[in-house]
């Protein structure tokens, strides 16, 4: 093999090398990005339930007052 062709081989050979650690950078980051994005998914799904739990309990509360209301009324008339 003469020099030339080593020296050609060489040079892919590096480039090779080269794009796979910018894969390999890149991977890390989405990981990274993957990885917020997670925690910020678990935040908002958690902050949704107490949300939900607290229009819940608002929706109960107007009930009875409807229901007293209701009988308020009737026992007026």
């Amino acid at each position: 093999m003469s020099l030339e062709l080593l020296s050609q081989l060489e040079t892919k050979i590096q480039a090779a090398l080269d794009t796979i650690e910018l894969q390999k950078m890149e991977l890390e980051e989405e990981r990274r990005q993957n990885e917020q994005l997670r925690l910020q998914n678990q935040a908002l799904q958690t902050e949704s339930q107490t949300i939900n739990a607290e229009l819940q309990q608002f929706k109960d509360s107007i009930g009875l007052l409807v229901t007293r209301m209701n009988e308020e009324v009737k026992d007026a008339l």
